[in-house]
């Protein structure tokens, strides 16, 4: 999978509502109603990543999940992370 310029990725970004690009990386926040709601999300986004063989760095505290995507192996950004993206942002917005 090839690594994404700063260009495309910035231009990719205008369609993800809360995703930034921040080192080598793109990410954002959720906030939930309480750790319940984050961690049910969670758990359908892990067989997700599961599914794509695509896995997020994330971190989770009480209501509030963050998670920063990037491919290891290119370095980057790839159109895998896009598509992981687009994974969890239909699974909030079902939520």
């Amino acid at each position: 999978m090839e690594k994404l310029s700063a260009t495309a990725i910035e231009n990719r970004l205008k369609s993800f509502d809360g995703w930034e690009f921040v080192n080598e990386a793109i990410e954002t926040s959720f906030e939930f109603k309480n750790f319940k709601e984050a961690f049910t999300v969670m758990t359908r986004i892990a067989f997700e990543c599961e599914a794509q063989n695509h896995h997020p760095e994330w971190s989770n505290v009480y209501n509030s999940l963050h998670i920063r995507l990037s491919t290891h192996d290119a370095k980057g950004v790839t159109e895998k992370d896009f598509k992981l993206a687009e994974t969890i942002e239909a699974i909030i917005e079902s939520e």
